[in-house]
């Protein structure tokens, strides 16, 4: 029986383990078996974390954050997750290799998905000229053309990571400007290499076996153009990793996991959650860190007043209730 389960490996997850490591807590953490260390492990330079002023690889900022865990004593086991039951009680977690975790606590902090576009060839042609990680993908495109869907900071990120590569990186928008800061949109529009098309939306992507091209729809008079490239990155957002806990968990109206105030605390007694999976509007590393920092102390006062309740029939909501008078 564990202590704390955590599900999730970026900022929030790694986070949360730290401190319910420091408090002895030994917590597991289910980091994944292809996704570990969450979306930072697909992303460049990241120069907004603090304390580090020169900036940092988001790769190297994960390993960083794993390796503070595990040295307070957290453990990590790369696998993922397939069944939760989190009804009673005692939360049991069941694994894709066959294995499962009972604990007292969860924290469930899973992240988000990258949001695609919806279309057929998106997904006929996906590892084959479409592409969701500039990272990843980036230096398959040298001296190519291709194009970045979207209009946020991550669209910008990626296009201007592109230029490292490719001739000429198209940043397709379906408005006629940005919602990306002011700072990254300054250095799209100083790139020589990146060109914008406005007011377009992508409705078909061209090609039998590679990436040859698009079909855009203007969304002002609705009239149809092909544009000739050999990739495309899209960067157009991300969704909640809920679907595990659909029909477990309250979810908000924007799909992600409801918690009570600003508290991590779930519908749930004795599952926590944190990090972009309860967060709509801000989705960033430093925002989803704090998130783990909450859980992390919730689940700490959750298990002392379980531990001071001591008594089998005292259940889980009367705990929370305990928990909920003590953080007030």
């Amino acid at each position: 029986m564990r202590q704390v389960i955590i599900i999730g490996s970026g900022p929030a997850g790694y986070t949360a383990a730290i401190y319910a490591a420091r408090a002895n807590l030994k917590p597991l953490v289910v980091a994944s078996s292809v996704e570990a260390g969450g979306e930072l492990m697909n992303t460049t330079d990241v120069e907004n974390f603090p304390g580090f002023p020169e900036g940092i690889m988001g790769p190297d900022l994960m390993t960083k954050m794993q390796e503070q865990a595990e040295r307070f004593g957290a453990e990590v086991l790369y696998d993922d997750v397939v069944e939760l039951d989190i009804d009673g009680p005692v939360k049991k977690v069941t694994l894709g290799s066959g294995k499962t975790f009972e604990g007292d606590s969860l924290v469930f902090a899973t992240g988000s998905a990258h949001r695609k576009i919806g279309i057929e060839g998106e997904d006929r042609l996906s590892g084959r000229g479409v592409s969701y990680c500039a990272t990843c993908d980036g230096f398959f495109f040298r001296e190519r053309v291709i194009a970045v869907v979207g209009g946020g900071d991550s669209a910008m990120e990626e296009a201007t990571f592109l230029t490292k590569f490719a001739s000429k990186v198209y940043v397709i928008h379906r408005r006629d400007e940005l919602r990306a800061s002011k700072i990254m949109q300054d250095r799209a529009f100083a790139n020589e290499k990146i060109e914008f098309v406005w007011n377009s939306e992508v409705v078909d992507v061209l090609g039998a076996d590679a990436v040859t091209g698009l079909v855009l729809e203007n969304t002002v008079d609705g009239s149809r153009s092909e544009l000739a490239l050999d990739g495309l990155f899209v960067a157009i957002g991300n969704d909640p990793r809920t679907h595990l806990v659909h029909g477990k968990l309250d979810l908000t109206p924007e799909g992600t996991v409801w918690v009570d105030g600003r508290s991590s605390r779930t519908s749930v007694p004795g599952v926590f959650a944190a990090g972009d999976v309860i967060d709509p509007t801000y989705r960033q590393a430093v925002t989803a860190a704090g998130s783990g920092t909450v859980a992390a102390l919730d689940v700490e006062h959750y298990l002392a007043a379980l531990g001071e309740a001591g008594l089998p029939d005292v259940n889980a909501s009367e705990i929370d209730g305990l928990v909920a008078e003590d953080a007030a």
